[in-house]
């Protein structure tokens, strides 16, 4: 597929660009920051014509012919990518408004296959208020504890409207926890000395590489309309079992299944079920 990476200079968006040229894809990467070149387009995504005329322009061929359906997919992970980095408000309108103009310009343009990074913060990130069962799934209601989760929900809700008025457009909200790369792993045994320190996602957190696959997979595999998935790393970032940390932190929410030694207590059986996920990479094989 000819793939638009929206943030492929991120730290998700680097692999992910990576991974899906790995994988025989043709990948342009829009973004504010990022290296000049074939695969790179500076694009401020605020702007929606210089979205919608980046787009295009990747779909007319050299001799000025336009073909518009040069562009068969488009996966946005840009955003200010966590709570706490700019204020409130330029959070909300930069993730708002870059988010709607990508979307806009794909309907626009007649693409139909859109994945996009959404968050585990919709599922009550930060753990203050305790979740209402464990593991957690996207089976409850969103529950966004901040500005940053609270865009996050409201994007989600923008694909579910779009894909009603296009039957035929195709919108994947991908949950990630916590993007990690091996380099990263060194610090994960220091985890161990206090079970509050990571309590904030349940101990959760996904292997860039495979949060690469889980696009991959959504690319490739799902259909018309809207659906939502975690995507998160088969292991939780602890060596102490899951019952003690839950017994510690969580000790009156109900359990749904067994939790295992260190399984993800961010289940990520639907992505497994539906797309085929299946993570490949864990912290334990760097320890």
């Amino acid at each position: 597929m000819r793939i638009v990476v929206t943030g492929g200079s991120g730290k998700l968006g680097r692999t992910v660009v990576r991974e899906l040229a790995a994988s025989g894809h043709e990948v342009v990467n829009l973004d504010q920051n990022g290296e000049r070149g074939p695969g790179f387009l500076r694009v401020d995504l605020s702007d929606f014509g210089a979205v919608i005329d980046a787009i295009a322009g990747l779909a007319e061929q050299p001799d000025g012919h336009e073909d518009r359906g040069n562009v068969d997919a488009l996966v946005h992970l840009a955003a200010v990518p966590a709570p706490g980095i700019v204020s409130d408000v330029s959070t909300f309108s930069n993730n708002m408004i870059g988010t709607f103009n990508v979307f806009w310009a794909a309907k626009r343009l007649g693409i139909r296959r859109i994945v996009y990074a959404s968050s585990e913060t919709v599922l009550g990130l930060p753990f203050d208020v305790p979740p209402p069962y464990i593991p957690v799934d996207e089976e409850y209601p969103a529950r966004p504890e901040s500005v940053y989760s609270l865009v996050k929900h409201l994007e989600e809700q923008l694909a579910i409207e779009l894909v009603r008025w296009d039957p035929e457009l195709s919108i994947t909200a991908l949950r990630f926890s916590n993007v990690m790369d091996p380099e990263d792993y060194a610090a994960f045994p220091s985890f161990d000395s206090d079970a509050n320190a990571r309590k904030w996602n349940l101990w959760g957190y996904i292997d860039g590489r495979d949060g690469a696959q889980a696009i991959e997979r959504a690319l490739t595999t799902a259909g018309p309309g809207f659906d939502r998935f975690i995507i998160a790393a088969a292991d939780t970032v602890m060596s102490r079992p899951n019952a003690e940390l839950v017994a510690e932190v969580f000790p009156e929410v109900p359990l749904h299944r067994e939790l295992g030694e260190n399984d993800t207590l961010l289940s990520i059986a639907k992505a497994r079920r539906v797309l085929g996920f299946e993570p490949e990479h864990s912290w334990r094989d760097h320890a």
